[in-house]
């Protein structure tokens, strides 16, 4: 019966890297940060901004109020604000994103390498089993070839065997 060999987890080579899967650490405000960082680049985060904007610009143009008139200094604050902010989040979980591709990459090498090997150890293992079947049928053939050999012999003997019973019944 065959033995098996214990079930590996397919990312066993990415776990000493896993310290890297949350790009900001692990705790409750790494991972808010990550998620507003991710956000900036999002569809529904341009689409939003764009919306405020209008609405923020039409509301002081029209004159329903007063809080921003033009040349709208509180909008430029705001954005300079978000600028701060968003600017080092972005970069920094680009870092970190960055870090982490090096670190799959490195594991992802590591594994073709593991693969490469045991690939080799197979090749070796067939290479020996194959030229242990050929010294096995080297040696069949030879078997073969001697109980051929000595069935002939054992013909030959038994037809000596009977001519000379044959010529001593006769005489």
């Amino acid at each position: 019966m065959e033995t098996t060999k214990p079930h590996h987890h397919h990312l066993r080579f990415h776990l000493p890297h896993a310290h890297l899967s949350a790009v900001f650490g692990g705790d409750w405000f790494a991972l808010k940060a990550e998620a507003f960082a991710r956000f900036f680049g999002t569809p529904l985060f341009l689409v939003s901004q764009t919306i405020i904007v209008a609405v923020w610009i039409g509301i002081n143009m029209i004159g329903w109020t007063k809080f921003d008139v033009y040349p709208f200094i509180l909008l430029n604050l705001a954005f300079s604000l978000q600028a701060a902010y968003a600017a080092p989040l972005i970069l920094l979980a680009q870092t970190r994103q960055a870090d982490r591709d090096k670190a799959h990459s490195e594991a992802d090498a590591e594994h073709r390498e593991f693969l490469a090997k045991v690939s080799a150890e197979r090749q070796e293992a067939m290479a020996k089993q194959t030229e242990q079947l050929v010294e096995l049928m080297r040696q069949n053939t030879e078997l073969t070839q001697l109980t051929k050999n000595l069935s002939e012999r054992i013909e030959v003997l038994t037809t000596e065997l009977h001519a000379k019973v044959s010529a001593g019944s006769k005489s």
